[in-house]
């Protein structure tokens, strides 16, 4: 295999900082596959958790309801429901009973109880985005910064040679380039990554404000307002 021009020559005869360049693009890479694969399974997971809803509409109580959502780690559907059944629980309580109803009534209490809980599974869906976004933003200019610290030194190296020919310049240009084209590799993927998990969540948020509502309903009247889950 001939490595007097390519990847391997790049590294090889490469300085320090053409290394940390390769290294950090490496890191960026590895780091924006690892948000990508892990949020997908959650959201695939979070798929399959959504389709036991509409078992938890037909279960005798709520507290048979919340069981039927699973018993996974971490299930966005049981936490709000948990979230809104302990706030209408904390509201009936003697001692919690004199102190709340002055300022907030039921539905107020338990709209409270569930948007916070939602909140913070939006919290957890978006853990890692910001990842891939930076990724996305600025791994093409770090790769184009090796490329003009290798064009750079390639220039340096063939002035103090004293050989201009076309084919003593094009190969170490072209392994300087070799660093713009690595950027975009790794910025791509993240980029893409990026709008399809925001896509998603946001598909995710709207079925988990759709259970909220019902669920809302169902807290406070004891019936669903609708039949769809």
């Amino acid at each position: 295999m001939n490595i007097d021009h390519g990847l391997m020559n790049v590294w090889i005869e490469g300085d320090a900082i053409t290394r940390a360049v390769a290294l950090l693009l490496l890191a960026m890479s590895l780091a924006s596959w690892i948000v990508i694969v892990v949020k997908t399974l959650n959201l695939l997971s979070a798929r399959k958790q959504a389709q036991r809803i509409e078992a938890f509409w037909r279960s005798a109580n709520i507290h048979d309801a919340i069981h039927t959502l699973g018993s996974e780690e971490h299930n966005p559907f049981r936490e709000v429901a948990t979230k809104g059944q302990q706030a209408l629980s904390h509201l009936k309580t003697s001692a919690a009973q004199t102190e709340l109803s002055k300022q907030l009534d039921t539905s107020d209490w338990v709209t409270r109880g569930l948007q916070n809980a939602i909140d913070d599974e939006v919290g957890k869906l978006q853990s890692g985005l910001a990842i891939l976004a930076s990724v996305g933003s600025t791994s093409p200019f770090i790769g184009l910064f090796g490329t003009v610290w290798g064009i750079y030194h390639a220039l340096m190296q063939i002035g103090m040679a004293g050989q201009a020919t076309i084919d003593k310049v094009a190969g170490p240009i072209g392994e300087a380039l070799i660093m713009t084209a690595l950027g975009l590799a790794v910025a791509i993927p993240a980029v893409l990554g990026y709008n399809a998990l925001v896509r998603a969540n946001k598909s995710m948020v709207a079925r988990m404000n759709r259970f909220a509502h019902d669920l809302h309903a169902l807290l406070v009247t004891g019936a669903r307002v609708k039949t769809g889950a």
